[in-house]
Protein backbone atom coordinates (compact mmCIF):
# COMPACT_ATOMS: atom_id res chain seq x y z
CA UNK A 1 0.00 0.00 0.00
CA UNK A 2 1.42 3.85 -1.31
CA UNK A 3 0.48 6.57 0.66
CA UNK A 4 0.33 9.98 -1.11
CA UNK A 5 3.22 11.91 -1.23
CA UNK A 6 3.07 15.92 -2.60
CA UNK A 7 5.99 15.63 -4.88
CA UNK A 8 4.70 12.25 -6.73
CA UNK A 9 3.80 12.74 -10.44
CA UNK A 10 4.01 10.43 -13.44
CA UNK A 11 7.48 10.76 -13.97
CA UNK A 12 8.52 11.17 -10.73
CA UNK A 13 7.65 8.63 -8.17
CA UNK A 14 8.99 4.88 -5.93
CA UNK A 15 8.41 2.12 -7.94
CA UNK A 16 7.13 -1.06 -6.60
CA UNK A 17 11.28 -1.81 -4.96
CA UNK A 18 10.73 1.54 -3.10
CA UNK A 19 13.19 3.34 -5.35
CA UNK A 20 12.85 6.68 -6.86
CA UNK A 21 12.16 7.30 -10.22
CA UNK A 22 12.78 9.96 -12.41
CA UNK A 23 12.46 10.69 -15.94
CA UNK A 24 12.16 6.77 -16.67
CA UNK A 25 15.88 6.33 -14.62
CA UNK A 26 16.28 4.74 -11.51
CA UNK A 27 18.15 7.12 -9.39
CA UNK A 28 19.79 5.40 -7.31
CA UNK A 29 21.79 3.11 -9.42
CA UNK A 30 22.12 6.20 -11.57
CA UNK A 31 24.14 8.32 -8.97
CA UNK A 32 25.79 5.34 -7.74
CA UNK A 33 27.39 4.94 -11.08
CA UNK A 34 28.59 8.48 -11.81
CA UNK A 35 29.12 9.84 -8.13
CA UNK A 36 27.74 12.67 -6.41
CA UNK A 37 26.53 15.50 -5.93
CA UNK A 38 24.64 14.90 -9.04
CA UNK A 39 21.99 16.99 -10.89
CA UNK A 40 19.42 15.37 -12.70
CA UNK A 41 17.66 16.91 -15.61
CA UNK A 42 14.81 15.84 -17.39
CA UNK A 43 14.22 16.86 -21.07
CA UNK A 44 10.71 15.37 -21.03
CA UNK A 45 9.46 17.65 -17.97
CA UNK A 46 11.11 20.52 -19.46
CA UNK A 47 9.01 19.89 -23.04
CA UNK A 48 5.73 19.62 -21.01
CA UNK A 49 6.39 22.94 -18.87
CA UNK A 50 6.85 25.30 -21.66
CA UNK A 51 4.23 23.98 -23.40
CA UNK A 52 1.39 24.00 -21.00
CA UNK A 53 2.36 27.90 -20.86
CA UNK A 54 2.21 27.77 -24.35
CA UNK A 55 -0.94 26.63 -24.24
CA UNK A 56 -2.57 28.92 -21.55
CA UNK A 57 -1.37 31.92 -23.51
CA UNK A 58 -2.60 30.70 -26.70
CA UNK A 59 -6.06 30.80 -25.00
CA UNK A 60 -6.04 33.88 -24.10
CA UNK A 61 -7.08 34.80 -28.01
CA UNK A 62 -3.90 37.39 -28.36
CA UNK A 63 -0.37 36.45 -30.37
CA UNK A 64 2.01 35.02 -27.57
CA UNK A 65 5.85 33.77 -27.19
CA UNK A 66 7.73 32.13 -24.13
CA UNK A 67 11.27 33.16 -23.24
CA UNK A 68 13.07 30.97 -21.04
CA UNK A 69 14.50 32.70 -18.17
CA UNK A 70 18.75 31.74 -18.88
CA UNK A 71 19.81 32.49 -15.39
CA UNK A 72 17.60 30.03 -14.08
CA UNK A 73 19.77 27.30 -15.93
CA UNK A 74 22.13 28.05 -18.61
CA UNK A 75 23.62 24.18 -18.67
CA UNK A 76 24.08 24.36 -22.31
CA UNK A 77 22.50 20.58 -23.18
CA UNK A 78 19.52 22.08 -21.72
CA UNK A 79 19.18 25.09 -23.63
CA UNK A 80 20.12 23.36 -26.95
CA UNK A 81 16.87 20.78 -26.48
CA UNK A 82 14.90 23.71 -25.68
CA UNK A 83 16.25 25.55 -29.34
CA UNK A 84 15.42 22.20 -31.13
CA UNK A 85 12.56 20.71 -29.66
CA UNK A 86 10.01 24.32 -28.66
CA UNK A 87 9.64 27.77 -30.05
CA UNK A 88 11.14 29.27 -26.86
CA UNK A 89 12.99 32.09 -27.06
CA UNK A 90 15.84 33.46 -23.92
CA UNK A 91 15.55 36.04 -21.53
CA UNK A 92 19.19 37.25 -21.12
CA UNK A 93 19.92 39.39 -18.23
CA UNK A 94 23.87 40.21 -19.03
CA UNK A 95 26.23 39.97 -21.92
CA UNK A 96 27.54 36.81 -21.05
CA UNK A 97 23.81 35.27 -21.28
CA UNK A 98 23.50 36.73 -24.51
CA UNK A 99 26.08 35.27 -26.16
CA UNK A 100 25.59 31.93 -24.12
CA UNK A 101 22.43 31.63 -25.65
CA UNK A 102 23.81 32.49 -29.28
CA UNK A 103 26.36 29.59 -28.89
CA UNK A 104 23.51 27.40 -28.40
CA UNK A 105 21.73 28.05 -31.39
CA UNK A 106 19.25 31.05 -30.14
CA UNK A 107 19.50 34.11 -33.20
CA UNK A 108 19.90 37.58 -31.61
CA UNK A 109 15.37 38.45 -32.95
CA UNK A 110 15.05 35.02 -30.30
CA UNK A 111 16.67 37.10 -27.46
CA UNK A 112 15.25 39.52 -25.15
CA UNK A 113 17.40 41.31 -22.97
CA UNK A 114 16.96 43.25 -19.55
CA UNK A 115 19.35 43.74 -17.65
CA UNK A 116 20.00 46.41 -14.31
CA UNK A 117 23.36 48.89 -13.64
CA UNK A 118 24.42 48.35 -17.05
CA UNK A 119 27.88 49.46 -17.85
CA UNK A 120 29.26 51.52 -21.54
CA UNK A 121 31.21 47.85 -21.90
CA UNK A 122 28.01 46.20 -21.48
CA UNK A 123 26.03 49.06 -24.33
CA UNK A 124 28.90 48.52 -26.58
CA UNK A 125 28.14 45.04 -26.87
CA UNK A 126 24.14 44.75 -26.91
CA UNK A 127 23.80 48.16 -29.59
CA UNK A 128 26.28 45.77 -31.94
CA UNK A 129 23.80 42.63 -32.26
CA UNK A 130 21.39 43.30 -34.55
CA UNK A 131 17.86 42.30 -34.00
CA UNK A 132 18.35 41.77 -30.24
CA UNK A 133 15.24 42.77 -28.32
CA UNK A 134 16.81 45.28 -25.88
CA UNK A 135 15.10 46.46 -22.94
CA UNK A 136 15.83 49.50 -20.86
CA UNK A 137 15.91 49.83 -17.33
CA UNK A 138 16.23 53.18 -16.57
CA UNK A 139 16.88 56.86 -18.28
CA UNK A 140 20.42 56.73 -18.33
CA UNK A 141 20.60 53.41 -20.45
CA UNK A 142 18.11 54.79 -22.53
CA UNK A 143 20.18 58.16 -23.17
CA UNK A 144 23.33 55.73 -23.33
CA UNK A 145 21.88 53.73 -25.95
CA UNK A 146 20.55 56.41 -28.17
CA UNK A 147 24.13 57.76 -27.79
CA UNK A 148 25.09 54.98 -29.39
CA UNK A 149 22.18 53.48 -31.70
CA UNK A 150 20.10 56.33 -32.33
CA UNK A 151 17.14 55.56 -34.67
CA UNK A 152 16.64 51.94 -33.28
CA UNK A 153 13.87 50.37 -31.47
CA UNK A 154 13.75 49.53 -27.51
CA UNK A 155 11.74 48.19 -24.60
CA UNK A 156 11.40 50.09 -21.52
CA UNK A 157 11.40 48.42 -17.99
CA UNK A 158 8.43 49.73 -16.04
CA UNK A 159 8.12 49.24 -12.19
CA UNK A 160 4.04 49.92 -11.06
CA UNK A 161 5.23 50.14 -7.43
CA UNK A 162 3.50 46.89 -6.97
CA UNK A 163 5.05 42.94 -6.58
CA UNK A 164 3.63 39.84 -5.89
CA UNK A 165 5.39 36.61 -5.23
CA UNK A 166 5.61 33.22 -3.35
CA UNK A 167 3.48 33.30 -0.27
CA UNK A 168 4.73 36.66 1.79
CA UNK A 169 8.44 36.53 1.22
CA UNK A 170 9.48 39.69 0.32
CA UNK A 171 12.66 38.72 -0.61
CA UNK A 172 11.17 37.56 -3.69
CA UNK A 173 9.45 41.04 -4.97
CA UNK A 174 11.26 43.10 -7.64
CA UNK A 175 8.71 46.10 -6.69
CA UNK A 176 6.21 47.05 -3.97
CA UNK A 177 6.39 50.27 -1.71
CA UNK A 178 9.88 50.52 -0.91
CA UNK A 179 11.73 51.64 -4.07
CA UNK A 180 14.19 49.30 -6.09
CA UNK A 181 16.92 49.71 -8.37
CA UNK A 182 14.21 47.93 -11.32
CA UNK A 183 12.94 49.84 -14.12
CA UNK A 184 11.05 53.16 -14.82
CA UNK A 185 8.36 54.38 -12.71
CA UNK A 186 5.51 56.31 -13.01
CA UNK A 187 7.15 59.40 -12.25
CA UNK A 188 9.55 59.33 -14.81
CA UNK A 189 7.71 57.68 -17.36
CA UNK A 190 7.25 60.97 -19.58
CA UNK A 191 10.58 61.68 -19.19
CA UNK A 192 11.51 58.77 -20.41
CA UNK A 193 9.25 58.62 -23.49
CA UNK A 194 10.58 62.29 -24.52
CA UNK A 195 14.38 61.27 -23.97
CA UNK A 196 13.84 58.18 -26.21
CA UNK A 197 12.42 60.69 -28.59
CA UNK A 198 15.34 62.82 -28.59
CA UNK A 199 17.50 59.97 -29.80
CA UNK A 200 14.59 58.71 -32.30
CA UNK A 201 14.36 55.58 -30.52
CA UNK A 202 11.28 53.92 -31.03
CA UNK A 203 9.47 52.24 -27.87
CA UNK A 204 7.95 49.21 -29.43
CA UNK A 205 7.90 46.75 -25.81
CA UNK A 206 6.88 47.48 -22.55
CA UNK A 207 8.70 45.04 -19.45
CA UNK A 208 7.79 44.56 -16.20
CA UNK A 209 8.64 41.95 -13.68
CA UNK A 210 7.67 42.11 -10.33
CA UNK A 211 8.06 38.94 -8.29
CA UNK A 212 9.08 35.49 -8.04
CA UNK A 213 7.35 32.20 -7.45
CA UNK A 214 4.03 33.14 -7.43
CA UNK A 215 1.03 30.54 -7.76
CA UNK A 216 -2.74 30.64 -7.15
CA UNK A 217 -2.97 32.91 -3.99
CA UNK A 218 -1.65 35.46 -5.60
CA UNK A 219 -3.22 36.08 -9.01
CA UNK A 220 -5.53 38.30 -7.11
CA UNK A 221 -2.36 40.92 -6.61
CA UNK A 222 -0.45 39.51 -9.81
CA UNK A 223 -4.02 41.00 -11.29
CA UNK A 224 -3.76 44.19 -9.43
CA UNK A 225 0.13 44.65 -10.94
CA UNK A 226 -1.17 44.21 -14.67
CA UNK A 227 -3.88 46.65 -14.22
CA UNK A 228 -1.60 49.27 -12.87
CA UNK A 229 0.83 48.60 -15.47
CA UNK A 230 -1.59 48.83 -18.12
CA UNK A 231 -2.46 52.36 -16.99
CA UNK A 232 1.47 53.35 -17.69
CA UNK A 233 1.46 51.11 -21.11
CA UNK A 234 -1.29 53.16 -22.59
CA UNK A 235 0.84 56.28 -22.31
CA UNK A 236 2.96 55.11 -25.09
CA UNK A 237 0.96 54.13 -28.74
CA UNK A 238 4.06 52.96 -30.32
CA UNK A 239 3.40 49.46 -28.40
CA UNK A 240 3.33 46.43 -30.16
CA UNK A 241 3.95 43.89 -27.17
CA UNK A 242 3.78 43.62 -23.45
CA UNK A 243 6.57 41.57 -21.39
CA UNK A 244 4.95 40.40 -18.46
CA UNK A 245 7.79 39.23 -16.95
CA UNK A 246 8.30 35.98 -15.62
CA UNK A 247 7.46 34.65 -11.80
CA UNK A 248 5.29 31.81 -12.27
CA UNK A 249 5.93 29.15 -9.27
CA UNK A 250 5.41 25.73 -8.68
CA UNK A 251 4.70 24.44 -5.18
CA UNK A 252 7.71 23.86 -2.79
CA UNK A 253 6.07 21.71 0.36
CA UNK A 254 2.46 19.67 0.52
CA UNK A 255 0.78 22.87 1.63
CA UNK A 256 1.15 24.59 -1.85
CA UNK A 257 -1.36 23.91 -4.96
CA UNK A 258 -0.40 23.63 -8.08
CA UNK A 259 -0.51 27.08 -10.26
CA UNK A 260 -3.97 26.86 -12.30
CA UNK A 261 -2.52 27.82 -15.69
CA UNK A 262 -6.18 28.73 -16.48
CA UNK A 263 -6.42 31.11 -13.78
CA UNK A 264 -3.60 32.53 -15.02
CA UNK A 265 -4.39 33.26 -18.61
CA UNK A 266 -7.53 34.33 -17.83
CA UNK A 267 -6.10 37.29 -15.43
CA UNK A 268 -4.23 38.11 -19.05
CA UNK A 269 -6.93 38.31 -21.38
CA UNK A 270 -9.35 40.33 -18.17
CA UNK A 271 -6.42 43.01 -18.32
CA UNK A 272 -5.32 42.37 -21.94
CA UNK A 273 -7.37 40.99 -24.07
CA UNK A 274 -8.76 43.86 -25.82
CA UNK A 275 -5.52 45.69 -26.49
CA UNK A 276 -4.03 43.59 -29.78
CA UNK A 277 -0.95 43.58 -27.80
CA UNK A 278 1.14 40.74 -28.04
CA UNK A 279 1.79 39.29 -24.82
CA UNK A 280 5.30 37.85 -23.56
CA UNK A 281 6.74 36.04 -20.65
CA UNK A 282 9.44 34.36 -19.40
CA UNK A 283 9.01 31.60 -17.15
CA UNK A 284 12.41 30.46 -15.55
CA UNK A 285 11.64 28.78 -12.30
CA UNK A 286 8.03 26.87 -13.77
CA UNK A 287 10.00 25.26 -16.68
CA UNK A 288 13.36 23.97 -14.95
CA UNK A 289 12.41 23.89 -10.65
CA UNK A 290 10.95 20.69 -10.98
CA UNK A 291 12.67 19.07 -14.22
CA UNK A 292 15.87 18.64 -11.68
CA UNK A 293 17.34 16.86 -8.75
CA UNK A 294 19.77 16.69 -6.80
CA UNK A 295 21.25 13.37 -5.87
CA UNK A 296 23.73 13.44 -2.57
CA UNK A 297 25.18 11.59 -0.53
CA UNK A 298 23.96 11.32 3.61
CA UNK A 299 27.36 11.30 5.41
CA UNK A 300 26.81 12.24 8.98
CA UNK A 301 24.15 11.78 10.87
CA UNK A 302 23.92 12.73 14.78
CA UNK A 303 21.80 13.97 17.55
CA UNK A 304 23.50 17.02 18.75
CA UNK A 305 21.78 18.49 22.11
CA UNK A 306 18.83 16.53 21.47
CA UNK A 307 18.74 17.78 17.72
CA UNK A 308 18.95 14.98 14.88
CA UNK A 309 21.12 16.53 11.96
CA UNK A 310 21.59 14.95 8.45
CA UNK A 311 25.15 16.05 6.67
CA UNK A 312 25.02 15.95 3.14
CA UNK A 313 27.59 16.14 0.74
CA UNK A 314 26.32 19.72 -0.62
CA UNK A 315 26.17 23.13 0.86
CA UNK A 316 24.40 26.77 0.12
CA UNK A 317 27.03 26.64 -2.67
CA UNK A 318 25.05 24.75 -4.76
CA UNK A 319 21.79 25.16 -3.29
CA UNK A 320 21.77 28.74 -2.77
CA UNK A 321 17.47 29.77 -2.05
CA UNK A 322 17.35 28.14 1.50
CA UNK A 323 20.07 30.78 2.48
CA UNK A 324 19.46 33.84 -0.05
CA UNK A 325 15.39 33.80 -0.18
CA UNK A 326 14.77 31.59 2.87
CA UNK A 327 12.66 29.12 0.54
CA UNK A 328 12.59 25.32 1.40
CA UNK A 329 14.78 22.58 -0.56
CA UNK A 330 13.10 19.44 0.37
CA UNK A 331 14.94 16.26 0.11
CA UNK A 332 13.72 12.90 -0.57
CA UNK A 333 14.59 9.32 -0.26
CA UNK A 334 15.88 7.24 -3.19
CA UNK A 335 15.81 4.42 -1.80
CA UNK A 336 12.54 3.76 0.98
CA UNK A 337 13.96 0.97 3.70
CA UNK A 338 10.79 -1.14 3.68
CA UNK A 339 7.38 0.12 2.53
CA UNK A 340 6.15 3.01 2.25
CA UNK A 341 3.17 2.99 4.62
CA UNK A 342 5.52 1.99 6.73
CA UNK A 343 8.50 4.15 6.23
CA UNK A 344 6.13 7.21 6.61
CA UNK A 345 4.22 6.43 9.60
CA UNK A 346 3.80 8.47 12.46
CA UNK A 347 5.71 6.51 14.73
CA UNK A 348 8.63 6.72 12.28
CA UNK A 349 8.75 10.15 11.64
CA UNK A 350 11.31 12.56 13.03
CA UNK A 351 12.09 15.97 13.23
CA UNK A 352 15.58 16.07 11.17
CA UNK A 353 18.09 19.12 10.10
CA UNK A 354 19.39 18.87 6.38
CA UNK A 355 23.06 20.39 6.84
CA UNK A 356 25.92 20.83 4.36
CA UNK A 357 29.67 20.78 4.47
CA UNK A 358 30.01 24.38 3.71
CA UNK A 359 31.75 25.68 6.96
CA UNK A 360 29.39 28.61 8.08
CA UNK A 361 26.52 28.85 10.49
CA UNK A 362 23.86 29.18 7.65
CA UNK A 363 24.16 26.40 5.43
CA UNK A 364 20.81 24.90 6.70
CA UNK A 365 18.73 23.34 4.02
CA UNK A 366 16.08 22.01 5.76
CA UNK A 367 15.23 22.51 9.69
CA UNK A 368 12.98 20.03 11.33
CA UNK A 369 11.82 18.55 8.35
CA UNK A 370 9.30 15.28 9.44
CA UNK A 371 11.62 12.78 8.01
CA UNK A 372 12.23 8.68 8.01
CA UNK A 373 15.56 7.69 9.72
CA UNK A 374 18.82 7.90 7.55
CA UNK A 375 21.35 5.73 7.53
CA UNK A 376 25.00 7.09 6.54
CA UNK A 377 25.94 6.39 3.03
CA UNK A 378 22.59 6.44 2.08
CA UNK A 379 21.16 8.85 -0.97
CA UNK A 380 18.70 11.48 -0.78
CA UNK A 381 17.31 13.59 -3.44
CA UNK A 382 16.87 17.43 -3.61
CA UNK A 383 13.61 18.33 -5.55
CA UNK A 384 13.02 21.31 -7.37
CA UNK A 385 16.63 21.38 -7.97
CA UNK A 386 16.63 22.34 -11.95
CA UNK A 387 16.63 25.91 -10.98
CA UNK A 388 18.65 29.03 -9.05
CA UNK A 389 20.98 25.94 -8.26
CA UNK A 390 23.86 25.49 -10.28
CA UNK A 391 23.91 28.81 -12.18
CA UNK A 392 23.92 30.20 -9.10
CA UNK A 393 26.47 28.15 -7.59
CA UNK A 394 30.09 28.79 -6.60
CA UNK A 395 33.30 27.40 -5.19
CA UNK A 396 33.16 28.45 -1.70
CA UNK A 397 35.15 26.39 0.45
CA UNK A 398 36.54 25.36 -2.56
CA UNK A 399 33.66 22.38 -2.62
CA UNK A 400 32.17 23.65 -6.18
CA UNK A 401 32.69 20.49 -7.89
CA UNK A 402 29.14 18.82 -8.84
CA UNK A 403 28.08 16.49 -12.33
CA UNK A 404 25.45 17.80 -13.98
CA UNK A 405 23.01 15.79 -17.01
CA UNK A 406 20.11 15.98 -19.35
CA UNK A 407 18.20 13.12 -19.50
CA UNK A 408 16.99 13.01 -23.65
CA UNK A 409 15.40 9.25 -24.73
CA UNK A 410 18.11 7.50 -22.50
CA UNK A 411 21.01 9.59 -23.63
CA UNK A 412 22.86 11.34 -20.88
CA UNK A 413 24.52 14.01 -22.06
CA UNK A 414 27.13 15.22 -19.22
CA UNK A 415 28.61 18.24 -18.27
Amino acid sequence: MKTELWWERDDLYYNDNNELVFANQNIEQFARQLGTPLFVHSAARILSNITRVEQALQSTGLESRVFYALKANRFAPLLTFIKAATGCGIDACAPAEVRHALSCGFAPSDISYTGTSVSNADLDFLTGIHGLKLNCDGLSMIRRVGERAPGREIGLRINPAMGTGYGSNELLRYSGEKPTKFGIYASELDEAIELAAQYDLTITRIHFHTGCGYLNDQLESWEEVLKTSLAMIRKIPSLSAVNLGGGLGVPLTRHDSELDLGQWAGVIRRVFGTTGYEIHVEPGTYIAKDAGLLILEANTVETKSGKLFVGVNNGFNLTMEPVHYQLPAEPVMCRLPDSQKKTFAPENMRPTTFVGNINEALDVMYDDLPFPAVEEGSLLALINAGAYTTSMSSNHCMRGEYLECLLLDGIELRK
